[in-house]
């Protein structure tokens, strides 16, 4: 956190705004965590409800948002490989600052409705045993809540994994007709890191989120139908998967190594005949071979079809 936002560097692209969201969200869900374990640590009545309702609530927010803005990079990674020597109005800076703050206020509207609902009608609700975790202090009202933020926690995890998914098969498609229209080495392993990169994604995507979603939807909404062993069973699996989420604070350091050229030269791992170097120099480096990429891969493909 230290290494990525205390610079005095400019914003440059709109991708490094989708980091540093990124980023965010990743701390402040870490910030969450220290409530988790006390929560488990102690068997007190406040401990729990102060958990169940701003712990839990900012735990999953940021859980969320990290869902989203793993999207939003994928998007913007694809729309540069398909259109290398055009700017989408997505991929301007003002528009993942616009998408960025849209983000973060759709999900605390949606969270304030379940800590409204908890602060009112919970926190001195009578304990049910019959249940487990903060579901056992659930007013009738905020159980119907839940499960409808619940649901549409679950369609929202679906249209970010299928776009993911769809991201991933279309950049692979774009990646191998430019592969096969260019005989460039330096192109060819630009193509090979730009789908590695997105790969990593996904898969960093899958490891952490699909298990816990797997369970999750499916607990909400079956825990008051089964005998308590298979309940605690489902409880105990549920919160290994709550524990593989988090373990995305971990992993997406390396999505902003992978992704964002800023992110590694504050780290030093550049290469020192490198350090010389502008940023508006790189930039303008980095679009001048994409546009010979460009045109290499044009000129190749007329060839083939004999119209040169």
């Amino acid at each position: 956190m230290r290494v990525y936002f205390c610079n005095r560097q400019r914003v440059q692209s709109s991708v490094t705004v989708y980091m540093k969201n990124l980023a965010a969200a990743d701390f402040f869900l870490c910030l969450c965590l220290p409530l988790r374990i006390a929560n488990y640590a102690s068997s007190s009545e406040t401990m729990r409800n102060i958990y169940c309702s701003f712990g839990a609530t900012g735990f999953y927010i940021n859980m969320y948002a990290s869902i989203l803005f793993m999207d939003f990079i994928a998007a913007n990674r694809y729309l540069k490989i398909a259109r290398p020597l055009e700017t989408h109005t997505l991929q301007t800076v003002r528009a993942a600052r616009h998408i960025s703050v849209a983000t973060w206020i759709s999900l605390l509207a949606l969270s304030s409705v379940y800590l409204i609902l908890f602060l009112k009608t919970s926190w001195s609700y009578t304990y049910t045993s019959e249940k487990m975790g903060c579901e056992a202090l659930h007013s009738p009202q905020l159980s119907l809540a839940y499960k409808i933020t619940h649901s549409v926690s679950m369609v929202v995890f679906i249209f970010v994994l299928v776009s993911l998914i769809g991201l991933y098969w279309l950049t692979l498609q774009k990646i191998r007709e430019a592969q096969l229209s260019t005989q460039a080495t330096s192109s060819k392993n630009m193509f090979k890191k730009s789908k590695r990169n997105m790969l990593v994604l996904v898969l960093v995507f899958c490891v952490c989120f699909v298990p816990y979603h797997l369970v999750r939807l499916p607990y909400a909404f079956i825990k008051l139908q089964t005998k308590s062993c298979t309940l605690q069973a489902v409880y105990v699996l549920k919160e290994l998967t709550v524990l593989l989420s988090a373990l995305n604070a971990c992993l997406d350091p390396l999505i902003y190594f992978i992704f964002c050229k800023a992110f590694r030269a504050q780290l030093n791992l550049r290469k020192r005949g490198d350090s010389g170097i502008s940023s508006d120099d790189k930039g303008n480096k980095r679009r001048m071979s994409n546009m010979l990429t460009y045109i290499e891969t044009k000129v190749s493909t007329l060839r083939r079809e004999s119209v040169i």
